[in-house]
C-alpha cells in the first residue's frame, strides 16, 4: 500500500506552519483534519477532509 503525505508548507498558512504527516490515507486525512482545526482553525467537515483527501501525495521513496 502507497503511504500517503499531507504538507501544511503546501498551503499558505499565516504561521508558517511546517508539519508533514504521512501514513496511511484515512490516517492521514484523519491527523491533517484535526490539525487543521486545532491549529488552523478550521471548523471539521466532510468537505474538509474531502480538500485534505485531494492534496495527498503519494510518498516518495528515497533511491
Amino acid at each position: 500500500m502507497t503511504r500517503k503525505v499531507a504538507d501544511c508548507r503546501n498551503f499558505p498558512s499565516e504561521t508558517n506552519c511546517t508539519l508533514t504527516i504521512s501514513g496511511e490515507e484515512e490516517e492521514v486525512v484523519r491527523a491533517a483534519s484535526e490539525h487543521a482545526v486545532s491549529v488552523h482553525g478550521h471548523t471539521d467537515s466532510p468537505e474538509l477532509r474531502e480538500q485534505i483527501r485531494g492534496s495527498l501525495e503519494s510518498e516518495k521513496v528515497p533511491a
